[in-house]
């Protein structure tokens, strides 16, 4: 698949994953993601049950905007994905941006999402 063709299957299951954040669909958000699932966020480390969990409250985003998505080949069967997200929390007035990567990994039934870490795009510089 070339690289263009890479990144919008990508972008577009990444996009299904943050729709089912807006929605509260807990199934979709569980069916893109691999059992094996990590996730790597600024409070800690979470797989796919706390993932999927965090919707059992409902609706967890109000909206969001994908921007400057790019793709890099890690091999044979896996991608890796990168962008920046826009967005709002359900519940709060101000909005939030984080830069996420999200490595891909195919699988007999499609591509599933094996990890994510999300890193805030508050401005600091690490020291």
């Amino acid at each position: 698949m070339t690289a263009p063709g890479l990144l919008a299957e990508l972008l577009l299951l990444e996009t299904t994953v943050w729709r089912a954040l807006v929605t509260g669909d807990a199934a979709a958000d569980g069916t893109l993601l691999a059992p094996d699932f990590l996730g790597v966020y600024p409070d800690g480390f979470a797989g796919r049950e706390a993932h999927v969990g965090q919707l059992a409250g409902g609706p967890t985003v109000a909206r969001f905007r994908l921007s400057g998505a790019r793709v890099l080949s890690l091999g044979e069967g896996h991608a890796l994905l990168a962008y920046r997200a826009d967005y709002r929390r359900t519940g709060r007035s101000g909005d939030e941006a984080m830069y996420v990567s999200s490595v891909w990994r195919r699988e007999p039934g499609g591509w599933r999402n094996v990890f994510s870490q999300d890193t805030p795009a508050d401005g600091r510089a690490l020291p």
